[in-house]
């Protein structure tokens, strides 16, 4: 027997719809899977749970014939089956929404869903079919897009919504959802959950990779933890909790709460006065008016849901986007013409999109984490680059944020799992050493320990003197780290907000618009 926690009802055990079975999966240098077996059960969620680098995404991407596995067979219904490729996978009804999305970012939204899996009649494509049956399915599950836009002009979180509605649209029956809430908002989060507990109503079975412990424990009927590539155990979510997962995750205890002191504002570094950036998709300003400060030693959120001007204001102020309007001083420097490199002598940037901004995927982890400085002293002469000293740095940084990769500082970054890849990110962007940091969701796709050092680590540069400016969809992360919290909504602030006198609530107010104060972002 299990229990459902949909339902609430005891239900006689169903049949495994999938059994991975001693699943061995080898890469240069690693064991990313090593003797691995996971049974999927008709109608249940299963969470995959793990650290960063653990194998949850690998083992997932045998299943969806992404790779061959050395060792190992996969049985669905019983029967012994082979999966060469995704079409083998989606032939056998098992869809996958990945973590890093598989999209063509200058075709439509519906153009992208219904790729590989067209309707046509007699030669022609029957887009009028297609589009009204996506329509059906955004309606049913409460995942409105675009269908018209291009997916290079819409928000990370709308690209999550294309990717689950891409599964949907193929009526898979085993569904793999690969972080799938790591860029949505608590209330998208709330609804997709939702989802996935009516789809398994509906006799769908879900695989659920997922690092966010509070999900886990309200949606999933069982979890199985991998470490560092090995199997440690599956657990009825009924009969665990958050603490007892994490310590099989991480294989110690660890703090799932942000331990800081008091903040001591000092000086202001950061000054925005009256900025304002134009919309890429309307007339209307993406961000208007926007005026506030950060002082050394504090920790100021922009809390928001997305969509709401914090990815087009984090572009202007790091000079990705032009902005039509207004300042940016950074430690009493005018840097709202600077070049994105000359303002990179003051901001440190942890930026949203990892894959697009944060790194060059086919060049290695030691030639990544010396992006911005390759050019100082230390690491050149003479127009050569000193490979000894890049090596010897990039081995430092790996040590001190544990960043795990098959093949240490040589590894192409593209091979490395996505939460690895925000590590590198992160350890090169803090030891840059510069006044202002800037960090936009710094922990997506990050386990437990992973988060629990970050948070650390930026309350550490706080600490220091630095100001941190902070970007973040998560309510705990917003609640937790800030010293301070701005709500943005349609590209303004709407109220300043401390979080030790502020409720989770209130703050849902002002970020659906509901509530506003006249004073916004300006110190009071």
């Amino acid at each position: 027997m299990y229990f459902n926690g949909g339902s609430g009802l005891i239900i006689m055990q169903s049949e495994n719809v999938i059994e991975m079975l001693h699943i061995t999966k080898e890469f240069p240098g690693i064991i990313a899977n090593d003797d691995i077996t996971l049974q999927l059960r008709r109608g249940e969620i299963h969470a995959l749970l793990g650290e960063n680098g653990a194998g949850k995404s690998t083992l997932m991407s045998v299943l969806f014939g992404l790779y061959q596995p050395e060792a190992g067979t996969i049985k669905k219904n019983g029967e012994v089956v082979k999966i060469n490729d995704p079409n083998d996978a989606t032939a056998l009804g098992i869809g996958m929404v990945h973590q890093h999305f598989k999209l063509i970012e200058v075709f439509t939204v519906l153009d992208n869903i219904i790729l590989g899996a067209e309707t046509t009649r007699m030669g022609f494509l029957q887009k009028k079919a297609a589009r009204a049956k996506v329509e059906a399915l955004s309606e049913r599950y409460g995942l409105k897009v675009d269908l018209d836009a291009k997916v290079e002009d819409i928000t990370v979180g709308m690209q999550q919504r294309v990717e689950i509605l891409k599964m949907l649209y193929r009526d898979n029956e085993i569904l793999i959802f690969d972080e799938p809430t790591a860029v949505l908002t608590p209330q998208e989060i709330d609804e997709l959950l939702l989802i996935m507990k009516n789809l398994t109503r509906e006799g769908k079975s879900i695989l659920f990779i997922s690092h966010k412990l509070n999900e886990i424990m309200s949606v999933a009927d069982r979890v199985t933890v991998l470490r560092k590539g090995k199997y440690i155990g599956t657990v009825n979510t009924k009969d665990t909790n958050k603490q007892e997962l994490s310590n099989m995750m991480v294989g110690r205890p660890v703090q799932l709460q942000v331990n800081k002191d008091e903040a001591h504002p000092g000086d202001v570094v950061l000054s925005v006065k009256s900025f304002t950036v134009p919309s890429h998709l309307h007339k209307k300003d993406a961000v208007h008016n926007v005026s506030f400060d950060v002082r050394a030693g504090e920790i100021v959120c922009i809390a928001g849901i997305d969509g709401n001007g914090q990815t087009e204001f984090i572009h202007g102020l790091t000079g990705l986007d032009k902005s039509s309007g207004g300042s940016i001083t950074v430690c009493g420097h005018d840097i709202s013409h600077y070049s994105i490199h000359h303002r990179g002598e003051y901001i440190s940037h942890i930026p949203e999109d990892r894959h697009k901004h944060g790194l060059v995927l086919d060049f290695t982890l030691e030639q990544n984490l010396v992006l911005q400085r390759y050019k100082e002293p230390q690491f050149e002469k003479a127009g050569f680059i000193k490979r000894d000293a890049v090596r010897s740095y990039a081995q430092q940084l790996i040590e001190k944020f544990d960043v795990r990769s098959g093949q240490g500082p040589i590894t192409v970054v593209r091979s490395m799992s996505g939460g690895n890849q925000q590590k590198a990110i992160i350890a090169r962007e803090l030891d840059r050493d510069k006044p202002l940091i800037v960090a936009v969701q710094p922990t997506r796709g990050l386990d437990v320990g992973a988060i629990e050092y970050i948070h650390s680590q930026l309350v550490a540069e706080r600490d220091r003197g630095k100001a941190v400016l902070l970007v973040s969809l998560e309510l705990d992360e917003v609640m937790s780290l800030s010293d301070r919290i701005l709500v943005m909504y349609e590209g303004e602030i709407v109220g300043q907000l401390d979080p030790k006198k502020t409720t989770v609530s209130e703050l849902g107010l002002y970020m659906s618009g509901a509530k506003r104060d006249n004073k916004g972002g300006d110190e009071a």
